[in-house]
């Protein structure tokens, strides 16, 4: 990735990153922007022809041509402009090709590598702001801006002086630029920064209405509201006022300049050193030269904003690991090895899971049990590789889960979170993992593994049933076994249940202990975390955690006896 560890802060180097990222776009933007710059002195030519030779001849038909060849110049620029536009809209979206696939991956990767104080969707507006930005008209200004000294070198061909103040006015725009960029820099940073603490507060009073408004606590989250909004409208506004001030007193100066220009021209013509055509084409010449720096004034917001959207994509880049071709390794069977285990949480340095060692073969089951915080879910996370571990591996057949690629580890284990989440959609779609190309045989399979498969078809729609976002037409106990199912698609090796009868009733006990022992008979390995003794009625096996550490593994019932003893 470009500029991957550069400072992504300093706008030149924005803009240099900005120049690398458009290289395949970059001779037809350069060379329609320079067509256009040619074309643009269209109007001060024609008023330049107007002055110096049809008004002294009082020739109307030189007046008609030269009235025909200017419109037939201005069609082609704007035929041109739109070139132009609809290839920065490609550059946009090829932007969104490049990070389309880092942003996906982010939704899921990010949460388990890092701890992010948003609400997941930062990189989804980081893009869409990069690609607006460079879909519009900021970009423009960077291939219009190298002009500047070819209108000036013009100006001064027309008169010296006329030449200076053009040159007066153009160091005195750059200059309001680089104001705009020191002004706005510090409180655009902030803004964005308290932006994301903004939207993910409003996110978690979304998803916790029913306990904020239940239990009343709605006006003290109200007054920390209250508080981030106005830190986030002190900085937006300071953000938007420098822009929007510099933005203004550039339009009031250049409006100066056009009639300072006029009366510099003016002077030059009652001392006969320039004529009428000369002072009125020399007005039009500096308005162009400096309309891209007014330009790049008034897109300095967006510039600023997709400057820290863009260092952002570039972080997150470096967090994703790259696609690359790999030896695909086969199904595991056999054997399931947990080494040396750490685990911690993403962002943190603090372990859960110290030292934990154990082995599993494929027919067997291992209840996991202790006391809350001790390291049970952490250890099935660590199982599936949902976190990383800071030492130790997980193995399958000998191999480190790592060597896996996620997609393809995916399709040989089953996992059921704590917090069953569910996706929009039909249940056939959330027991089918979403595939498109799942056959109804798999599905009823695993439904059936799960032992819903009678409560499904008792659905008006059946398997066809939509649930809603998150699930939300279910019960938490459906929801609970409509998980399960998803986590015995397509009979995984590994199946890991974090609490997977915490919302069940006996019928739905039964009809798990029936899908562990079936997860054994075809040659897996279940795992279960459990605070129930109902949920270990399958299981052969036992490890009980506390504090992180590994107080006792072995037979269930060796193990059961030894921690009732104790």
């Amino acid at each position: 990735m470009i500029l991957s560890h550069s400072n992504p802060n300093r706008p030149q180097l924005f803009f240099m990153t900005i120049l690398l990222s458009l290289k395949n776009a970059f001779p037809g933007i350069a060379a329609t922007s320079a067509a256009i710059n040619v074309l643009a002195m269209t109007g001060s030519f024609f008023m330049l022809q107007v002055y110096d030779r049809v008004i002294p001849a009082h020739s109307l038909p030189t007046l008609v041509g030269l009235g025909v060849i200017a419109a037939t110049l201005y069609v082609f620029q704007g035929i041109l402009e739109f070139i132009r536009s609809q290839l920065l809209m490609r550059v946009g979206m090829s932007v969104d090709e490049r990070f389309g696939r880092v942003v996906y991956q982010s939704l899921f990767i990010q949460s388990n590598h890092m701890q992010t104080p948003d609400d997941g969707l930062q990189s989804v507006r980081d893009l869409d702001t990069v690609r607006g930005f460079l879909s519009g008209l900021g970009p423009t200004a960077l291939f219009d801006i190298p002009w500047m000294p070819f209108y000036l070198g013009l100006c001064f061909l027309f008169h010296v002086w006329i030449g200076v103040t053009a040159l007066a006015g153009a160091v005195t725009l750059v200059a309001l630029t680089i104001l705009a960029e020191h002004k706005s820099r510090q409180p655009a940073k902030e803004a964005a920064e308290v932006s994301t603490e903004r939207l993910a507060l409003a996110q978690s009073c979304r998803r916790n209405s029913e306990a904020v408004l239940a239990m009343g606590f709605g006006h003290l989250l109200g007054r920390k509201w209250a508080d981030v909004n106005r830190r986030y409208l002190d900085n937006h506004f300071s953000s938007i006022s420098a822009t929007i001030s510099l933005a203004t007193l550039s339009r009031i100066l250049r409006m100066m300049l056009q009639s300072i220009m006029l009366g510099v021209g003016a002077s030059l013509v009652i001392r006969q050193e320039a004529t009428g055509g000369t002072m009125i084409a020399s007005s039009i010449l500096m308005s162009r030269a400096l309309a891209p720096v007014e330009l790049a004034i008034g897109q300095w917001k967006g510039f600023a904003r997709a400057r820290e959207s863009w260092s952002r994509l570039i972080r997150l880049a470096d967090v994703i690991p790259p696609t690359r071709k790999e030896v695909v390794l086969g199904r595991p069977t056999e054997i399931l090895t947990v080494e040396n285990l750490h685990l911690a949480a993403p962002g943190a340095r603090n372990t859960i899971v110290r030292g934990i060692a154990f082995e599993l073969r494929s027919g067997q089951a291992l209840g996991v049990i202790g006391p809350s915080a001790s390291g049970k879910s952490s250890l099935g996370r660590g199982l599936v590789g949902l976190w990383q571990p800071v030492a130790g591996t997980v193995r399958l057949d000998g191999a480190a889960v790592s060597q896996w690629g996620p997609q393809l580890l995916g399709t040989y284990i089953g996992y059921l979170s704590q917090d069953v989440a569910l996706f929009g959609g039909t249940i056939a779609d959330n027991i089918a993992r979403h595939d498109p190309d799942a056959s109804s045989e798999k599905v009823i399979h695993a439904a059936k593994a799960a032992g819903v498969y009678d409560m499904v078809v008792q659905f008006k729609d059946g398997f066809n049933t939509r649930i809603g976002e998150q699930g939300s037409v279910l019960s938490a106990g459906q929801r609970q076994r409509i998980g399960l199912a998803r986590a015995l698609y397509g009979d995984p090796f590994l199946v890991v249940l974090d609490e997977p009868n915490s919302n069940l009733d006996a019928d739905g006990d039964k009809a798990l202990s029936r899908a562990i022992m079936g997860i054994r008979s075809r040659g897996g390995i279940a795992v279960v975390i459990a605070h129930r003794p109902s949920a270990l009625e399958a299981v052969d096996k036992v490890l009980v955690l506390e504090d992180g550490h590994a107080r006792s593994f072995g037979w269930k019932d060796e193990v059961l006896r030894r921690t009732t003893q104790s």
